[in-house]
């Protein structure tokens, strides 16, 4: 049997590293792709060295979306699944006035990744399988005060996952959207994070290939997320607009 392949977008992140060692843990071979080959080379290397499994690198920018095709091309083959684990939270305070940031964390979260899967699922689609993963986020679920910038990116890439799916669901291709919550991560080591609900990268390296495996649409790495958000997006919009979230 031909080994099967992942590729992981956004490949030097905390997460996609945890992802990336939870399949080839399993006998995937990797590709690791994203902005900076000497990190890149290096999660290879310890992966590889872990596991004895083989890690590619691949050059890609989400935002240079003209390089796209040429950048699928490159690759060795099709892989059999892509998860796109890109992401900017960026700081919100400089995205309310300087629009060339909130630009940045637009693109960053939403078009870039969008359009990179749109790609790989016209050509899963012409070959009849393959698997689409997007790590979104609870941020997504409901526009807050804190962080809207970052959660209206998230918003939009949700609603496009949810679109992609219900377009090719006959089509043999899977999508998923992963919502994590909040995870440790350099990304967030600056906040004060609740133990409950806040995951590590490995279990949502984990919660991937187990959603992959029993076919989810839609997974929340902690569940009580779905509680939480479901709490928040039934607030009344006079009651939520004078919270402090």
């Amino acid at each position: 049997m031909a080994e099967k392949a992942v590729l992981i977008l956004g490949g030097t992140s905390d997460i996609a590293r945890a992802t990336a060692l939870a399949f080839a843990k399993r006998d995937w071979t990797v590709r690791l792709a994203g902005r900076a080959p000497p990190e890149l080379q290096r999660e290879a290397d310890d992966i590889s060295a872990r596991t004895g499994r083989t890690v590619t690198i691949h050059q890609f920018d989400v935002l240079a979306t003209g390089s796209f095709a040429a950048f699928a091309d490159a690759l060795p083959g099709l892989p059999d699944v892509v998860i796109s684990v890109v992401g900017l939270l960026g700081d919100q305070a400089r995205a309310e006035t300087d629009p060339d940031h909130a630009s940045e964390i637009m693109r960053s979260n939403y078009e870039g990744p969008a359009l990179i899967l749109s790609l790989f699922a016209e050509r899963f689609r012409a070959r009849g399988a393959g698997a689409i993963v997007g790590i979104s986020s609870v941020a997504g679920d409901r526009g807050r005060g804190s962080n809207y910038v970052y959660g209206s990116a998230k918003a939009g890439f949700t609603a496009f996952l949810s679109g992609l799916r219900n377009r090719l669901a006959a089509s043999g291709v899977h999508v998923m959207t992963v919502k994590p919550g909040f995870v440790r991560t350099r990304m967030t080591e600056h906040m004060k994070l609740p133990p409950i609900i806040t995951a590590t990268p490995e279990e949502v390296g984990e919660a991937v290939l187990a959603g992959l495996s029993r076919h989810k649409d839609v997974i929340y790495v902690r569940p009580i997320w779905l509680l939480v958000m479901l709490i928040i997006r039934m607030i009344p919009e006079p009651v939520f607009k004078r919270l402090k979230l």
